[in-house]
């Protein structure tokens, strides 16, 4: 195994007996971007210092938490010294003044910043030039596409993303690495372009469930994480195929209930459970509306160079009724007793394959529940086959993100 393809736990165990320095991590790093980048096309810009921000932290007497692991930066999240582009031409070129607390933190913690990652058009439907790294002809999707791409190419260990619908579960899906979604708002969102505030939310990917903790902490500024512990009694997890289950492929049909008869066989206890209805629709409402107001300005500005698609979007949200975008909001805010009991007893399974298209986001109207629960969410890598990685989303139960 070369440096590159070490996952993040191994990689700071490495760094912190200084079997590995942080600047051979970062420099096979590049290497690998060097050979991987003109099919992948995972990146925005890269870092001119990064091999001195490595070289730093080697020299550093303490050992910070992340001991020089290199992390990529969603091009959605300002840095102070490289570009950041939001994913528009509009923004090309443009130098943010300061770090967003996201990227501050992870300095804080040691981190190599290794560049931007490309991002759809302000984190929406609109790819851009990422490619995914298992099947070129298939979208890696969206938004958070290449930081899941090189994530999951191995180009480093970690990366920023965020998630509006469903841009960070989906997208590790499609690559194949770990796409971890948290709470709402258990990650500050300074400096980080909003979307729809109600519903963003800060995310990362990493290759291994082991990885996890170590940038949960990091973001959070806490110490080094406990080893993740082996559950002492099998879980409680429901089956949930949700109003939109008819829309999914049966092929897709068959991973989520072939995996609920392997969980029981296994010993987890495995529920249908029915719930959830109309909550894709009502996120689709709140997004629209909440999109529409964070762009009020840019549209006056900047109308023309909008994307069709986008400015289509925010269209959507301003047509739309205000008891319309009550009711929207009352479906999260109230969710009904059944509703409520799942939320905070039981765990579901999904599962998602990149489709066709290099340039296309992917569908989202599955993705689109889970950000109205505002439940923690992670993407696994758990099946691949001739369609490309197959990822199972995880949602816990309310607020138990460990």
């Amino acid at each position: 195994m070369t440096a590159h393809d070490l996952p993040v736990a191994r990689a700071v165990e490495l760094l912190d007996r200084r079997e590995l320095s942080a600047q051979a991590l970062v420099r096979d790093c590049l290497a690998r971007i060097d050979e991987r980048e003109p099919q992948v096309q995972a990146w925005q810009a890269l870092a001119p210092d990064a091999v001195e921000q490595a070289r730093r932290i080697d020299a550093r007497a303490d050992r910070p938490l992340l001991r020089g692991l290199p992390v990529g930066i969603k091009d959605l999240i300002d840095t102070a010294h490289l570009p950041t582009t939001y994913g528009s031409s509009i923004y090309e070129g443009h130098q943010p003044k300061a770090d967003a607390a996201c990227v501050r933190a992870l300095r804080a913690a040691g981190a190599v910043i290794l560049g931007k990652t490309v991002t759809t058009e302000f984190a929406a439907y609109v790819g851009g030039k990422t490619r995914n790294p298992h099947d070129p002809s298939r979208t890696p999707g969206g938004s958070s596409s290449g930081s899941a791409a090189a994530v999951g190419d191995r180009m480093l260990p970690a990366a920023l993303g965020s998630q509006t619908a469903g841009s960070v579960i989906r997208p590790a899906s499609f690559c194949g690495a770990v796409g971890y979604k948290p709470t709402f708002g258990a990650f500050d969102l300074q400096g980080v372009h909003p979307l729809a505030p109600s519903l963003d939310t800060l995310g990362f990917f990493v290759r291994q469930v082991a990885d996890v903790p170590w940038i949960a902490a990091a973001l959070s500024g806490g110490a080094r994480p406990a080893a993740i512990v082996e559950l002492a009694r099998p879980p409680r997890l429901g089956l949930c195929r949700t109003d939109q289950w008819a829309r999914a492929e049966r092929t897709t049909q068959r991973l989520v209930e072939d995996a609920a008869v392997r969980l029981g066989s296994a010993g987890a206890e495995v529920r249908d459970i029915e719930a959830f209805a109309g909550l894709a629709a009502a996120q689709a409402i709140v997004m629209a509306v909440e999109a529409a107001q964070v762009f009020r300005e840019e549209r006056q500005r900047n109308d023309a160079r909008l994307s069709p698609t986008f400015r289509a979007l925010l269209e959507e949200g301003e047509r739309c009724a205000p008891e319309r975008l009550r009711e929207a909001r009352g479906r999260g805010a109230r969710p009904p007793r059944a509703r409520r009991r799942v939320r905070q007893r039981r765990r579901s399974v999904d599962a998602r394959r990149s489709g066709r298209g290099a340039d296309r986001a992917a569908k989202h109207w599955r993705s689109r529940v889970l950000p109205r629960l505002d439940a923690p969410r992670m993407s696994l890598h758990l099946a691949s086959g001739a369609e490309g990685p197959r990822g199972f989303a995880h949602r816990a139960a309310d607020r138990r993100d460990a």
